[in-house]
């Protein structure tokens, strides 16, 4: 009786002694299971993108070419817009001219604004190019006039980065410009139609035709 009681109780120590050790090894296993599952099924997330900035700073310049305003020339205002090929977003401007009384502006790509005596544009330029706009100024009266230039630039459509430009720039007006209203700059000549051409070509040619044409002899027989 005491050699099965014994014998009982080494199989319990036993027992006690084995099955925390499975016990472990298989909390352990399906921890590292659990890990390795998440670890397999997890994502990256993307970086965002970054907001648009110019690398090199782009050339945004207003420079007056001719102050002095007659019957034969307008005064001119040169704007020009550089975009370095190293950047990767389009350079936006927004320009605007305001004029004093008598004195009127053209460009192309402006147009007259809501307030009297302003005109605006907007232009755009890619990266690795440049664009030159010319402003004419024509007065329809005799003085002298200050002409004000105010515009904002930026990148893409992040208008938050932008830049201010302005200058301000006195014309003298000797002789009042011979058509103050029109868009066309003073002084250019204008182009004949090609019709016009090619029609006066072949109307002189003819002519000269008909005038080398020799007269007709007549011959009269006389029985």
């Amino acid at each position: 009786m005491k050699k099965l009681l014994i014998l009982v109780l080494m199989s319990v120590l036993i027992m006690s002694s084995v099955f925390p050790g499975y016990t472990a090894g298989a909390e352990e296993n399906a921890t590292s299971n659990d890990i390795e599952s998440h670890t397999g099924n997890a994502t990256v997330t993307p970086s965002q993108t970054a907001d648009p900035k110019f690398r090199v700073a782009p050339t945004v310049i207003l420079r007056p070419v001719n102050d002095v305003i007659d019957k034969s020339q307008d005064g001119i205002i040169e704007l020009y817009m550089d975009n370095p090929s190293l950047n990767d977003v389009t350079l936006n401007v927004d320009a605007r001219i305001s004029v004093p009384s008598g004195i009127h502006v053209y460009g192309e790509g402006f147009g007259q604004a809501g307030a009297a005596g302003t005109v605006y544009g907007t232009f755009s330029v890619p990266p690795g190019k440049a664009r030159t706009i010319y402003i004419n100024v024509k007065g329809d009266k005799t003085g002298s006039f200050t002409v004000h230039f105010t515009g904002l630039y930026w990148p893409d459509d992040d208008k938050d980065d932008y830049n201010p430009i302005s200058l301000t720039h006195p014309f003298v007006v000797n002789e009042p410009s011979p058509n103050p209203y029109s868009s066309k700059a003073t002084g250019e000549k204008e182009e004949m139609p090609y019709t016009y051409i090619i029609g006066g070509l072949i109307i002189v040619i003819a002519i000269a035709i008909i005038v080398r044409r020799p007269p007709k002899t007549e011959v009269i027989i006389e029985e």
